[in-house]
């Protein structure tokens, strides 16, 4: 879960320019997750972070790849 905060740590320091730039990356909601896992709003969904981890990640590490290959 310490990854999921630092990413989404991560997420809130980017510039807007380029979270605009990637309107397809639910840059809000990466966001809104560290904020949930930081301070236990509600508790924590353990299914929603083995999703993310599993799912949401993978798909994210991706296309922060090719942003990042971009000449």
């Amino acid at each position: 879960m310490r990854q999921l905060e630092i990413v989404g740590e991560a997420t809130k320091r980017l510039s807007d320019e380029l979270r605009q730039s990637q309107p397809n990356i639910p840059w809000k909601l990466i966001a809104g997750m560290r904020d949930k896992l930081i301070h236990h709003y509600f508790g924590v969904d353990l299914d929603a972070v083995w999703l993310t981890a599993t799912e949401d990640l993978p798909a994210l590490k991706q296309t922060v790849q090719s942003i990042l290959n971009r000449p």
